[in-house]
């Protein structure tokens, strides 16, 4: 970013603080959690350049460490065919051009990534020389010999050179240098860190975080500043002149010089900038970087800046944030470098300091290098933590003590290197006696050819790649086999979610009769709900729609009297609970007497949901509908007529006219548009478990984080009036009489099905609603086992029936950090007729999106497909991907720490930055890859789409999701390389072949390839 340093500083901090969303986390409170792209402040990069960028200005990890891609090249999940063509896809130059006899470039670097670049430190070279023998390996002192000219063991430095006197300047230059980072690459906090050891961050959460969290508290903490109404900086002024026991006393004259303080957040973050940084061109580079210290905290604040309507009134301005967060860098580094030094400076003097006593700063630098010997280290350390009590004497007799050690290069080292890329070149002892010391410096500096990232993400390509080739195999060999049924007996709408493709794929093994469609789970109906028992209206659609009508779920009229009383029960049910509960927190007396006295019911119930948490979890259930009663629902559905309506002011209800449009256009965008059954169900899904504050990432993502019940529900019973469907009738979109539809919702963590409205069904379905129950039940029972498998702790092998409990018991014990697995391991996205994918097991790794693409507006209905989902399959995927390759600093870590902070986020203890990303439970047995999105297309028409919308060109061009597309007509498959554009696809039609889904996952443990499904209709 080049700021306009032309525009007052207001108007500079604006700009600067609307950048500021690009790099933040934009996590919303953990009750509206929705997956989105981690990085969605570099989307508009390569995906390569990206990551490095990101790595760059984070420090955080961005791909799989290279142990794991190798563990899978073992292991045969990656293959060297893999990893050639992951070179090529690589786009570097000269693979084919010899360098040593016959030795290609691409021969040495696929080398170069199938050995280890990490050599042995000396303590594991003596050991290996002792226990292994290393001496005796041929190649290896063959190497030793070429590279050092001398034998294996270091020669003894009898005669040592005097210690070099150029290390004063080279100190002096590096102390320069680091100096130059702070503004760019570092704060002040950052050099201070490397310099001592000592964190000022540590200081500044535990001063900030109480005060972040109180001003952002959604209604669980019990004192409210009385100056928040004013904003955070004076919220936070006020509390440090009043505090008794500030955590900032320790520094001499901190009240006074806080209450004296500007009133104007913007002038204390001038006053406060400035003798950090007195470039004030470095000024939002330094923001940026002391914002991505605490990122949580950071990004949360300006999320809710962003969004006001997300709070509950209380101010919040991002300058209060920075005014605040500088002030406490300013101060506490002050003091740091005081201790430091020895005496009271500015940063500026500081840096004169340390650049008049190189030798100090010397011994420091090499401590923080890690590049001191084994003899020095402890030294060095013990002298560092004593800072204080060290003369220039010590620190200069240790400064030429590591200037000697470090003329003594250690030539095993490249010794090892060498001899590790011979074994991988297959080369023998006879070959190497003809390669010369100039051809060895060749085979090293190819070797070395590629950075960490770049190796990296050659890595990741071949493993996209291998599991690429299995499902275009899969594909292929299931291209002529399956048909949808042409007379089903019911047919089921299900969300895309990769979940429900185990789902759906038992369901037509157990009935083969039964046709199955996948769609986003908000089924086209974009709107706010209020359920009978919702104190406020609820988004039901992708986070990018803003609703503009609202439909409310009211009793019938006969149960008007029943919902007044069940209203009044059930609003006396949750005031004595929270009262229980804020009691026992808050008040001194009543306090201690209920927590005694509920001790023992408490205990009880401990007991029970740890020994049986699913019955206790049903008789829970029975009891709260016993005593809050049942009332009977309708939906206030139908406007008389359009208004203008806004997302602050939504219309109630649609008209029938939208109705109508929205029921046609999500049919035929589904291609259900003839040989309807006699029931379609049209399911929602969501998840239920206890304890388990990240509940809203294993909800639907097409439902903003929320179930998609109610919008089955809706949009099935805009499909049953028969005005609607006359209406459709004149669009040449006919749904007979004999048809009716049905709508429930998934449970994803027990499998448990929630049906809607069966009291308005007409008792000529009835028989055929009896066996679609018990078809789905048994379906659901399937997949539960199937489930299972990937669960640590559920024992192998189990039943249909056992697999059920098992999710039962998870979803409802308060201990279980893993109700369920999410999306981990998702992987791609199908786009077509069911008949793509029909008959093979795809290990639920798999988004299926029903397409007709012989429709005849098969392209504009593509292109809004592609709009509406593939936004939403990368975000859950990217997401999952981040959280996986660095969970600690793009995800959040482990549930078993969490606590959550004022209803909006959580943290890791009482002390820490607020953690944003998915928790490792839900992500440790994911496979890191970029969604593949596979279309029944022609290229033509997805050429055409591609070249029109510019959302889809930022995903697919840069390389964020990866495109291929399969002919309608015939198996043939192409790829798309945002290079080299179309690519056709051919290789080996070899698939495993098995009787049903649970031949081939019994007994297995591991992510599983796909399969062909013989017994499958």
């Amino acid at each position: 970013m080049k700021p306009d340093d032309k525009l007052p500083i207001r108007q500079r901090l604006a700009h600067w603080v609307e950048h500021l969303a690009h790099v933040l986390p934009a996590q919303a409170p953990i009750r509206d959690f929705v997956h989105h792209n981690t990085l969605h402040g570099f989307q508009h990069l390569p995906f390569p350049d990206a990551l490095a960028a990101a790595q760059q200005l984070t420090g955080a990890t961005t791909y799989w460490p290279e142990s794991k891609f190798r563990a899978c090249y073992d292991t045969g999940r990656i293959s060297r065919d893999d990893v050639n063509a992951a070179l090529d896809e690589a786009g570097l130059a000269d693979l084919e051009q010899p360098l040593i006899g016959t030795l290609r470039q691409r021969d040495i670097l696929l080398a170069s990534l199938l050995e280890s670049p990490e050599t042995p430190c000396v303590q594991r070279f003596e050991w290996l020389e002792r226990e292994r023998e290393l001496a005796k390996d041929p190649i290896f002192a063959h190497f030793l010999t070429l590279t050092a000219g001398a034998p294996i063991s270091p020669p003894m430095n009898t005669n040592p050179e005097p210690p070099p006197t150029d290390w004063r300047a080279s100190a002096i230059s590096r102390w320069d240098e680091l100096c130059q980072r702070v503004g760019r690459d570092w704060t002040l906090r950052s050099l201070l860190e490397y310099l001592s050891g000592e964190d000022v961050l540590e200081r500044v959460r535990r001063v900030l975080q109480r005060q972040l969290a109180a001003h952002l508290d959604l209604g669980v903490a019990a004192w409210r500043n009385p100056a928040q109404g004013n904003g955070f900086f004076a919220a936070w002024r006020a509390c440090a002149s009043q505090d008794m026991f500030w955590e900032l006393d320790e520094l001499p004259n901190v009240r006074d010089e806080i209450v004296h303080l500007a009133d104007d957040p913007l002038d204390v973050l001038v006053e406060a900038l400035t003798p950090l940084i007195p470039d004030e061109r470095l000024w939002y580079g330094y923001l940026e970087r002391l914002s991505l210290e605490l990122p949580g905290w950071s990004g949360m604040f300006l999320w809710r800046e962003r969004h006001p309507e997300h709070g509950d009134g209380t101010p919040v301005a991002m300058l209060d944030y920075l005014a605040v967060r500088v002030l406490l860098e300013r101060l506490l580094c002050d003091d740091l470098m005081a201790r430091l030094s020895g005496a009271s400076m500015s940063f500026d003097e500081f840096r004169k300091h340390y650049a008049a006593h190189p030798a100090e700063f010397f011994v420091r630098d090499a401590l923080r290098r890690q590049s001191l010997p084994e003899e020095l280290q402890h030294p060095v350390a013990n002298q560092v933590s004593a800072a204080a009590d060290v003369g220039a004497e010590t620190w200069l007799e240790l400064a030429e003590s590591i200037a000697t050690a470090r003329l003594n290069d250690d030539p095993r080292q490249r010794a090892w290197r060498l001899a590790g890329l011979s074994r991988q070149l297959q080369l023998t002892l006879a070959d190497l006696t003809t390669i010369n010391a100039d051809q060895v410096a060749t085979l090293l500096a190819c070797a070395d050819r590629l950075d960490a990232l770049q190796r990296s993400h050659i890595w990741l390509l071949a493993y996209e790649r291998h599991y690429r080739e299995q499902l275009f195999v899969a594909l292929t060999t299931n291209h002529p086999r399956r048909a949808t049924p042409l007379n089903p007996s019911a047919q089921v709408v299900f969300c895309m979610d990769d979940r429900e493709e185990g789902t759906r794929r038992h369901l037509e093994e157990i009935a083969p009769n039964i046709a199955t469609y996948g769609a986003a789970g908000f089924f086209g109906v974009a709107m706010y709900w209020q359920g009978l028992d919702d104190n406020a209206k609820t988004a039901l659609c992708p986070v990018v729609v803003q609703p503009t009508h609202l439909v409310r779920e009211e009793p019938t009229s006969e149960a008007r009297s029943a919902f007044t009383e069940h209203a009044r029960r059930r609003e006396k049910r949750l005031r004595w609970r929270e009262r229980l509960y804020q009691s026992t927190r808050r008040h001194a007396i009543s306090g201690p007497l209920l927590t005694a006295l509920a001790g023992g019911p408490a205990l009880a119930a401990l007991l029970a949901s740890s020994l049986a948490p699913g019955p206790l979890a049903a008789a829970q259930q029975r009891w709260r509908q016993r005593f809050d009663g049942g009332v009977s629902s309708e939906l206030n559905l139908t406007a008389a007529q359009s208004v203008t309506a806004t997302p602050e002011h939504p219309q109630a209800g649609f008209t029938d006219a939208e109705q109508v449009d929205r029921v046609e256009a999500f049919l035929r965008s589904i291609g259900l548009t003839d040989a309807f059954a006699p029931l379609v169900l049209v399911l929602g899904h969501g998840s239920g478990s206890q304890n388990n504050p990240h509940l809203s990432a294993y909800d639907c993502g097409a439902c903003a984080g929320r179930h998609g019940g109610p919008n089955a529900r809706v949009f099935a019973t805009m499909a049953n009036r028969p005005l609607v469907r006359s209406a459709l009738a004149k669009r040449r979109l006919n749904i007979p009489p004999t048809t009716w539809f049905v709508a429930a919702e998934h449970n994803t963590c027990d499998d448990a099905i929630e049906w809607y409205d069966l009291d308005q069904l007409p008792n000529a379905w009835q028989a055929e609603l009896d066996v679609l129950l018990s078809q789905l039940h048994q379906a659901c029972r399937a997949h539960a086992a199937e489930r299972c498998r990937r669960f640590a702790s559920a024992p192998n092998r189990l039943s249909a029936w056992q697999g059920r409990q098992h999710v039962q018991a998870r979803a409802n014990d308060i201990s279980q950090t893993r109700p369920e697995l999410g999306h981990a391991n998702n992987a791609a996205a199908f786009i077509g007729r069911r008949s793509m994918s029909r008959g093979l097991f795809l290990d639920r790794r798999v988004f299926l999106i029903s397409h007709d693409p012989t429709s005849d507006d098969a392209e504009r209905i593509l292109e809004n497909i592609l709009l509406a989902t593939a936004p939403v399959g990368a975000g859950i995927a990217l997401e999952y991907y981040f959280s996986s390759v660095d969970n600690e600093r793009f995800g959040c870590g482990s549930k078993i720490t969490h606590n959550i902070t004022g209803l909006f986020g959580v943290m890791a203890g009482a002390d820490s930055d607020l953690r944003t990303g998915l928790p490792w439970q839900m992500v440790e047995i994911h496979e890191p890859m970029r969604l593949l999105v596979i279309v029944e297309q022609t290229t033509a028409i997805l050429t055409t789409i591609l070249q029109r919308q510019p959302a889809l060109q930022e995903l697919i061009n840069n390389g964020w999701i990866i495109l291929a597309a399969k002919s309608p007509s015939t198996a043939a498959i192409e790829h798309y390389c945002p290079r080299r554009g179309w690519r056709v696809w051919s290789g080996p039609a070899v698939l495993p072949q098995v009787a049903r889904s649970s031949d081939w996952f019994a007994g297995e443990r591991d992510a599983l390839a796909p399969a062909l499904l013989l017994g499958a209709p």
